[in-house]
């Protein structure tokens, strides 16, 4: 059974923050608000959890999970960017973006698209969210709450809770965060290329 937190979307309570990152180190599977949809997420080093994530979304190996960073500092870590990326990528952050680059070593084999060896990464705008991250002191191993057959994400945390509450360990709630998923530039070519087009204005990449 899932735990429930209502969480101020603004003023996000510094103990349920705690609570929730200690259940993600203890291996928790969580679902989130973020500034574009609800997520699902787990740690980094959480295999059984990146797994959980796939049997809830029916995901294939080539799927591209994100890694939700706190900030620039910590996503620098686990992507290589260039000059040119880097100006562009700085400028549009925090904000409703998921990049494609290519994954440096200290990204689980298991998180990179089999192929390209390349992993999401974003910055997200989001009190809570980031709150969580700044808590948690790594980044979330994420993908949007959209459930196999549907058209758009759930976008409330009761519903979730209902819905999920054999296949999560915790929900936490701050409100209704859109069913509009990140807009999805690659830049794992060296040139950007809009995958998917969605919250974050598409306009600086084209």
């Amino acid at each position: 059974m899932a735990k429930y937190f209502d969480v101020h979307p603004q003023s996000p309570q510094a103990r349920t923050i705690g609570t929730v990152a200690d259940s993600l180190r203890s291996g928790a599977l969580i679902a989130y608000p973020t500034d574009s949809c609800f997520a699902l997420g787990c740690r980094m080093g959480n295999p059984e959890g990146l797994e959980r994530i796939r049997s809830i979304r029916r995901l294939d190996d080539h799927h591209h999970f994100t890694l939700m960073c706190e900030n620039f500092a910590q996503l620098g870590q686990f992507v290589h960017i260039d000059n040119s990326v880097f100006r562009a990528i700085k400028a549009a952050t925090p904000g409703s973006y998921t990049f494609i680059l290519p994954a440096t070593k200290e990204v689980p084999r298991r998180l990179m698209h089999p192929k390209k060896k390349t992993v999401g990464v974003r910055i997200p705008d989001h009190v809570v969210t980031r709150a969580l991250l700044a808590e948690l002191g790594e980044p979330l191993v994420s993908s949007t709450l959209l459930l196999p057959g549907e058209d758009e994400p759930m976008t409330q945390g009761w519903e979730i809770k209902e819905r999920l509450d054999h296949v999560l360990d915790a929900v936490m709630d701050s409100g209704d965060c859109g069913t509009v998923p990140t807009t999805v530039v690659d830049f794992s070519g060296g040139a950007a290329e809009i995958v998917r087009r969605g919250a974050g204005d598409p306009a600086p990449f084209e």
